[in-house]
């Protein structure tokens, strides 16, 4: 009977301790059969502190019940004097329907409870087997074996053990239960037991100590025969034993089963036989066996059975786990088997499943064991089959990030125990997180979640695997880490014998020096170390895949100098994408990119980011060099420091252009040369402009402030107005000014005159980068003309004086710097000279044809060899520029497609026209494509200008790299320059002059 005033004060405060049906609690604390338990509070705090305070309740009714009445108070006063037993008993029940229906059955193992000493906190095999001793049937052994499992779960539930530890103690339970099923196999049949050694190996996550509470436990049998005994009877004889283990363990019963024992990872699967010799299993591994067989053998452990023969089968197969990297194809196989998983999961559940699903468990599990797969060959400490061990292992070694594998484990470890306690509730083998409230609110709060169970849960899940997909991809996917598999064992620790051969045979021309490099960054016991010892021996194949792998060596020791105490710089070449290979292309192609690294190697990060090799628009350059210009103290500091920006642009460009002509793994290669030339052009172009635009802001704030007494422009003139810059072209410019209403003329022009003068002095300051040149003598009179006009004194010269070569260069005039509305005026007056109505007549004709023929014969440098040089040579780009402005000149009033600064935008017109056949327009095309991209070449190469190939032959074999041509075949690329150009020459002989 419910005591009258009682129920309205009990039924809040079991909603206050979690109970959803507080009624249903009220009935069943008003049992006679808890009468002594009823009116303790201690007892209702201890239930509202379970993960189900309903389903502990409704357990220790049951538990309660079934004791004889004459023991029901002691398990009453333990469970009222003794908190841990009543933490540990409501907890397990609270968390496991399972274990209470074992509890309603076996009334007395309660008592596995109650012992609360350090001994018993962290039980190993011996004290599981201790428990399992008194089994003498499969049924008994069900019964011993829950028994274990409660206590365990206790522990597991009360935070007695962590995760980890739970696992290890499930792994350990399963070893001593099957060697005592083994010994009920052998009692059953003595004569077999006699004939045979037999040895079980465990193998999947009992093997690797971390076991779940419902999964298969996954063994390989190795048989041998007693001494005497006939090798196919002991043979015979060890499979009767092993199958009988099998199904006392895996037989359901009046007490249900263990687990299932599965055997299939052994040789040959289910189609194999089920116990195999020593050699017989050695014989498959080392003929026939799958990448997947070695990855799994990596958990392998002797855990039952003859421990000598046992022994000896981890030491024969162990050798062969650490070589499996090796076998052709290693880590693409272990990636596409993890792909071919997550295929496989129906797709209603694959949201749901916590160990296959993206994000899961496995993914953690399968990055892990690739990564110690790969780098295990050399390393033995990464020779662990315990997921979590092995992760502390590859973080401590700099395989992995310590910040990563922190983040790994956190995730893994909440995975982990949602699967545990997924499993506790009825002991079934699931993976899936539930659907109902019900069951995520018990999971939530059985994992410490108590505000918000369900939306609690649902959040941390989501985060963690969120975390594991991530990582998972940057781990699991990373080029480095096939690298590193493609090496030979030799190649990965070297002795300094070994090493110097090694260098010597992949082309080092200086192995002592580049040993001394070695030394140098990989020596010592520090983490960076470590790091370096991973990413060398890759490192040292990709520099060697180069035309000059010293120079790639000695600069990555200067970089990793530069950046010994940045935190970021190996890790980033070690986890992000194609990092480390992007930069051995880099050091390696040349000395323009390393040098501007090594001047700013924070630049560096560019190579890891999938977004930092496109280039930067002009708009947001001037922007970012302006800002910097208007944070610095004077014009020096502001120059420098759009210096800086333009230094690293710079190296953006080229290292992209470099990465894109090489080709990486990550980044194949560019196939159209000439989207690399206006790529080039384009960047380079655009860059100049914003220094330019900053060197103006600097030179107009030293003396005037905000603003000059005039209106200023900088007009962008030949390659730099047609945006066709190489790496070493100087800046063609116009300047021209307009004073501003109600200042003097003669003021106006002192203070245009005076910020040319300052913006030449200051981007001729020293510097160690590449110069921007400014070059103004393409003005009116050239260098006998005034430095800077006003637009009217423009257009007077240009009306009254100017020639034909002048309305020539105008061709490729366009406003780069300073005030835009005064640069569009300029072009406006340009337009009628270079676009004449009606075209050229034909005195101009002959003319400019009369100014190309002085040019090839007085300007060409003595001594050059005018098929092979790029810019004034034959079929070079003198040759197809002037050929093509000659088309703009005579054709641009009636085509507008061919009123453009832009050589190949001009060419495509002209093409579009009918101006030029299919034919010819490609041939030029092509030559001016190849002119180009041999200057680039040899400023990236050589780091200085130049207009013709190398005559070293290192640098002569780089440029060749650079252009697509391998090893050896630099007689090819002159062969096939001069024979494109041959070809570009006939045309302009053709079209220019009119042969």
């Amino acid at each position: 009977m419910t005591v009258p005033g009682r129920r309205s004060s009990t039924f809040s405060r079991l909603l206050r301790h979690g109970f959803t049906d507080p009624s249903a609690a009220e009935r069943l604390l008003d049992l006679e059969e808890l009468a002594a338990l009823r009116d303790d509070s201690v007892l209702l705090d201890a239930l509202g502190g379970t993960a189900d305070p309903d389903l502990a309740l409704r357990g220790l009714v049951r538990l309660v019940e079934a004791q004889p009445e004459a023991e029901r108070p002691a398990l009453t006063t333990t469970l009222l004097s003794a908190k841990p037993f009543r933490d540990r008993l409501l907890g397990v029940l609270g968390a496991s329907e399972a274990l209470a229906d074992h509890l309603a059955r076996h009334p007395h193992d309660w008592q596995a409870l109650v012992t609360y000493e350090a001994a018993d906190l962290h039980p190993g095999v011996a004290d599981f087997e201790r428990g399992l001793a008194e089994a003498d049937d499969p049924v008994s052994l069900r019964v011993a074996y829950r028994r274990c499992l409660l206590a365990l779960a206790a522990r597991d539930v009360c935070g007695t053990t962590h995760v980890a530890q739970t696992a290890a103690e499930l792994a350990d339970l399963a070893t001593a239960t099957l060697r005592a099923a083994l010994a009920l196999a052998k009692a059953a049949a003595p004569e077999d037991a006699a004939q045979c050694r037999l040895a079980v190996i465990a193998m999947g996550k009992c093997g690797g100590h971390e076991l779940n509470y419902v999964s298969d436990v996954d063994v390989i049998f190795v048989g041998e025969p007693a001494e005497g005994a006939d090798e196919g009877k002991a043979v015979q004889a060890a499979t009767r034993l092993a199958s009988h283990l099998m199904r006392i363990c895996s037989e359901t019963t009046v007490e249900g089963t263990i687990w299932p024992v599965d055997a299939n990872l052994r040789p040959e699967g289910r189609n194999g036989p089920l116990v195999r010799t020593l050699s017989s299993h050695l014989a498959y591994y080392q003929r026939w066996a799958k990448t997947w067989e070695f990855q799994a053998l990596l958990k392998a452990r002797a855990v039952a059975g003859d421990p000598e023969l046992g022994a000896a089968y981890i030491d024969a197969v162990s050798p062969l786990v650490w070589q499996a990297a090796e076998r052709e194809n290693f880590v693409p196989d272990v990636q596409k088997m993890r792909r071919r998983v997550i295929d496989n999961i129906p797709a209603a559940q694959v949201e749901r499943e916590l160990k296959l699903g993206p994000g899961g468990l496995r993914d953690v599990e399968f990055a892990v064991q690739l990564l110690q797969l790969v780098h295990g060959r050399s390393d033995a400490t990464l020779h662990s089959g315990t997921t979590l061990d092995a992760l502390a292992a590859l973080a401590a070694g700099g395989y992995v990030g310590r910040a990563d594998a922190a983040q790994l484990d956190d995730a893994y470890r909440f995975l982990r125990a949602m699967e545990h306690r997924i499993q506790l509730y009825r002991l079934r083998r699931t993976h899936l997180v539930p659907e109902g409230e019900a069951d995520l609110r018990r999971l939530g709060r059985s994992l410490g979640l108590r505000t918000d169970p369900v939306a609690e849960l649902n959040k941390e899940w989501k985060r963690h695997a969120a975390v594991v997909r991530r990582l998972h991809e940057k781990l699991f996917y990373r080029p480095l880490l096939d690298a590193v598999a493609q090496l030979a064992p030799g190649e990965i620790r070297l002795s300094p014998k070994a090493a110097g051969q090694r260098l010597e045979a992949l082309g080092y021309a200086d192995p002592s020096a580049a040993l001394r490099h070695l030394e140098a960054l990989s020596s010592g016991v520090s983490r960076k170390a470590a790091i370096q010892r991973t990413l060398l021996p890759v490192l040292l194949g990709w520099f060697a895949d180069s035309a000059d792998p010293d120079a790639g060596l000695l600069g990555f020791r200067k970089v990793s100098d530069a950046l010994g105490k940045t935190p970021w710089y190996l890790r980033l070449l070690r986890d992000e994408g194609a990092a480390a290979e992007n930069l051995a292309r880099v050091l390696s192609a040349g000395r323009l990119a390393p040098d501007l690294l090594l001047r700013a190697p924070e630049a560096v990060a560019l190579l890891g980011d999938p977004e930092g090799l496109k280039p930067r628009g002009r708009d947001h350059l001037e922007q970012e060099v302006l800002a910097a210009v208007g944070r610095a103290d004077g014009a020096e500091q502001a120059v420098a420091a759009a210096r800086g920006v333009r230094r690293r642009e710079l190296f953006r460009t080229a290292a992209a252009d470099l990465i894109r002509s090489y080709g990486t793994e990550d980044s194949p290669r560019e196939p159209d040369p000439g989207a690399l030339v206006d790529r080039v052009g384009k960047a380079v172009t655009d860059l100049n402009a914003a220094t330019l635009a900053g060197a103006l802001r600097a030179a107009v704030r030293a003396e005037w402030g905000d603003e000059l007494p005039t209106r200023f422009a900088v007009i962008g003139m030949g390659r730099f107005g047609g945006h066709e810059l190489g790496y070493g072209s100087d800046a063609d410019v116009l300047f021209v000014h307009e004073p501003r209403e109600g200042v003097d003329e003669q003021e106006a022009a002192r203070a245009a005159n005076r910020v040319v003068t300052e913006m030449r002095r200051l981007l001729q300051l020293p510097t160690a980068d590449p110069p921007l040149l400014i070059d103004a003598d393409l003005r009116p009179e050239g260098k006998s003309g005034p430095m800077v006009r006003t637009l009217k004194s423009y257009e007077a010269y240009y009306r009254r004086w100017s020639l034909v070569w002048e309305a020539q260069a105008l061709l490729r005039a366009e406003p780069m710097a300073g005030d835009a509305e005064l640069g569009a005026r300029f072009i406006e007056l340009a337009d009628p000279l270079r676009y004449p109505v009606e075209g050229l007549g034909e005195d101009a004709v002959r003319e400019i044809r009369r100014l190309k023929a002085r040019m090839e014969t007085e300007r060409l440098p003595r001594g050059a060899d005018p098929t092979l040089h790029a810019k004034l040579g034959r079929g070079g780009l003198s040759d197809v520029e002037w050929t093509v402005q000659l088309l703009q000149m005579r054709h641009g009033w009636a085509e507008p497609g061919l009123r453009t600064t832009r050589t190949r935008e001009a060419l495509a017109a002209a093409h579009a026209a009918g101006l030029l056949a299919t034919e010819e327009a490609q041939i030029l095309d092509e030559a001016w494509v190849l002119a180009t991209r041999v200057r680039n070449a040899v400023m990236l190469v050589r780091g200085r200008a130049g207009d013709t190939f190398p005559s070293e032959p290192r640098e002569l074999a780089a440029v060749g790299r650079y252009l697509g041509y391998g090893p050896g075949h630099v007689g090819e690329m002159v062969d096939d320059y001069r024979r494109i150009t041959r070809r570009a020459r006939a045309v302009v002989e053709e079209r220019f002059y009119g042969a």
